[in-house]
């Protein structure tokens, strides 16, 4: 964002014109002209400043260890403030708050900014000292007369508004109105991605941004109360104020419906100067959930989607990790050794209880083989020859692997569905008919309820190919110390200076240092497989037991933000959001409701509320703000290409999103996309916002609660002009 140049005045940051034009009086404008200049100033010398600093540090020795983390996360932070400068520019002010007892004004901003004197010119807006500027109302004023929040178009504050907050306090400097400019900013055109909001955030929405992180938190709302504002705001806040989550990369997973979701809210964070937030959906914490298709049968849906049916993958995992029970003699040339029940039992009891199958392998195999060298008597025979021995024994090798196999993952899901005796060992509650149900041939895709079985089968197994890079890395280590050992000896032996330095080579911390780690290529970690500390879930309502699982393995704490409305799940759920999360093992629940819309125009609702009700009359449908919506229009399938073509002319501006159902009715409307218009589905749609819906009906085969609330999920996704059309 270009800041104003030298010599220009600096009350050119303000352009006001039109209805706004009456505040542009000095009186009105205040000490604005004067603090924006010194930000616009600030912010200039602050970005030379960093990329000093960045700079610096990058041309400094990287060091080792603690050191080089240090320096790393230092020209990470300093990188991610230059981003938000560069980003923003001035206005990364949002506002300011006056005071009911005379204090000067202070401004709040996207982040904190000092002078070079360490004057406060901005307050971090997620500072406990920024909390009245969103948490203020006229109930409780919290010491403010008035806030101002500021209107920035192309780096020129085009608008500004102010609440008066005191009723006792004089009005005096303060442009009155009756925010009804502020509430139509509500409405103004929406972008492809979702627009900055950070200013006109709510005191019910920041209430729950600042909430405590301990436990799970709750957000219920309907449609447009803000909850996915509030998502994101609050991963922002945390990673800024919670001591658990300071400085950790990843520290905070975001999962959201579907991948457009993802797309539409991906400048968000970055706009708040954070990248360490994780962002994925289910699908994609999964290999096999690239391919995954939707499954078919809701019956097996719903038996895959249980909890227990996740509980069958250790006992399949389980059948292989038998102790044998027979005896075996294990032949060396020096003396038979025999290997009994009780030897195997010792050995698979080597590993630590959360061990995977696969990367337990190493250690039980080094236990048993210890395990037989402890029968060695050193009179008989040569310990360590016996020992070389047994580890070259390819007999042995081969019985071992038969005991204890390497195995794949998605294999043994894939069993499960193609073997009905092992699921039945596995799963022995399900009846036969639901054992021949679930067979499904291996040739057939995965499905998107057999993720979190594949999830889960994964981290109880582990990867196949994990013991076979750490023998490797152990041999290379190895060799590297061996020929570091013969160079130190060499050096040494050379040296015949008795005050040399060179004798620092003697001590094992300094040989190990030059030692190269890297010199054996590791896999890339998996950045969602966690452990995360706090886990933040949009359209929560639809997790089965399954799916929620899968998250809460990745998040041992339970620190979760839960965002949903319980009147949009197709399937619902019996009983309160506490009884569904601590039925599932979650023990700390608190929950908070939005009850305020700021996208829909009242008169969108008036016509939405009734279709959920009429299944879900105990959904929490909220009020809206916003008058002045267009009325519903109702019309034919061949009105379509009219309805776009007049709308896309009368509006330069702004989206538009094409609804239909989720099978024949998406591919049936595909030729009408244009610039600015989408066209998915009622799943899909989940969690954006358009200026202009278009649903075309029927949505679908659905009927009852399913289908009402794909209606109201889609009439709700508008925040001006909703049409209806039937085929």
């Amino acid at each position: 964002m270009p800041l104003t140049t030298p010599g220009t005045p600096h009350d050119s940051l303000f352009e006001l014109s039109g209805r706004a034009a009456a505040k542009a009086t000095p009186a009105l404008l205040g000490p604005d002209p004067d603090r924006l200049a010194e930000v616009v100033a600030r912010v200039r010398s602050r970005r030379s400043q960093l990329h000093h600093e960045i700079e610096t540090l990058r041309r400094a020795p990287g060091g080792l260890g603690r050191g080089a983390l240090d320096r790393d996360q230092s020209i990470h932070r300093l990188t991610r403030q230059l981003g938000v400068l560069e980003r923003f520019g001035p206005d990364i002010v949002l506002g300011r708050m006056s005071f009911s007892d005379g204090r000067e004004p202070v401004y709040v901003g996207r982040l904190g900014l000092s002078d070079d004197h360490d004057r406060r010119l901005l307050v971090d807006w997620r500072a406990p000292a920024a909390e009245p500027f969103f948490a203020a109302t006229s109930a409780d004023p919290m010491g403010l007369s008035s806030r101002r929040r500021y209107q920035w178009v192309d780096g020129r504050v085009r608008d500004y508004w102010d609440e008066i907050l005191d009723a006792d306090s004089a009005t005096a400097g303060a442009a009155l109105d009756d925010q009804s400019s502020f509430i139509a900013s509500l409405g103004s055109a929406r972008t492809p991605q979702m627009r900055d909001v950070l200013a006109t955030i709510a005191a019910d929405q920041d209430a729950v941004i600042r909430a405590r992180s301990r436990g799970a938190l709750v957000v219920e709302g309907g449609p447009g109360t803000g909850k996915t504002v509030v998502a994101l705001h609050r991963a922002a806040y945390l990673l800024y104020a919670d001591p658990r989550l300071d400085g950790r990369a990843g520290a905070v997973l975001l999962v959201g419906p579907h991948a457009g979701y993802l797309n539409y809210v991906a400048g968000v964070l970055p706009s708040l100067g954070e990248d360490g937030v994780r962002a994925a959906t289910l699908a994609e914490m999964v290999p096999q959930g690239r391919d995954a298709v939707p499954e078919p049968d809701r019956r097996v849906a719903a038996l895959k989607s249980a909890a227990a049916m996740v509980g069958a993958v250790d006992p399949a995992v389980g059948l292989y990790e038998e102790a044998p029970t027979g005896r075996t003699v294990v032949e060396t040339p020096w003396v038979d050794l025999d290997l009994d029940p009780e030897d195997w039992a010792e050995a698979f009891d080597a590993p630590a209880p959360s061990t995977p199958h696969n990367e337990a392998r190493d250690q039980i195999w080094e236990a048993l083989v210890e395990i037989l060298v402890d029968k060695v008597d050193p009179q008989q025979a040569p310990v360590e020859l016996v020992r070389r021995a047994l580890l070259d024994n390819e007999e042995l090798r081969r019985l071992f692997s038969r005991t204890w196999p390497v195995l794949d993952p998605a294999q043994t899901v894939a069993d499960l569905w193609s073997v009905p005796a092992y699921l039945r060992r596995c799963a022995p509650w399900l009846s036969q008919a639901e054992v021949a149900a679930l067979q499904r041939p291996e040739s057939r895709p995965w499905t998107d309820a057999d993720l979190p079985l594949l999830d889960a089968a994964r981290r109880r197994i582990g990867d196949p190919a994990a013991a076979g890079r750490r023998r490797r890395r152990e041999k290379v280590m190895a060799e590297q110390r061996r020929y570091m050992d013969d160079v130190v000896d060499y050096v040494l032996a050379s040296d015949d200076n008795p005050d040399s330095s060179l004798s620092m080579l003697r001590g094992e911390d300094l040989r190990d240092a030059l030692m190269d780690p890297d010199a054996v290529e590791e896999p890339d970690r998996d950045p969602l497989a966690g452990p995360f500390a706090h886990v933040i879930v949009d359209e929560a309502q639809e997790l089965t037991d399954a799916q929620w699982q899968m998250l809460m393995r990745r998040c041992p704490s339970l620190s979760f933000t839960i965002v949903g409305d319980r009147a949009q799940a197709r399937s619902g759920f019996e009983g309160s959001w506490r009884d569904r999360l601590t039925g599932l093992g979650f023990s700390d629940v608190t929950t908070r409701t939005l009850r305020v819309n700021y996208r829909t125009p009242a008169e969108v609702m008036a016509e939405a509320a009734p279709v959920i009700l009429a299944q879900v009359p105990d959904a929490v449908v909220p009020s809206s703000i916003r008058r002045g919506g267009a009325p519903l229009v109702h019309g034919r399938i061949e009105d379509l290409d009219a309805v776009l073509d007049r709308w896309l002319a009368d509006h330069p501006d702004g989206t538009a999103c094409v609804i239909a159902a989720e099978t024949d009715g998406v591919s049936g409307v595909r030729g009408v996309e244009r610039p600015r218009v989408q066209v998915l589905s009622p799943t899909t749609v989940k969690g954006l916002e358009f200026d202009l819906v278009v649903i075309v009906e029927p949505l679908g085969t659905e009927q009852g609660r399913a289908l009402a609330v794909d209606r109201y999920v889609s009439m709700t996704r508008t925040t001006g002009q909703l049409v209806i059309l039937t085929r």
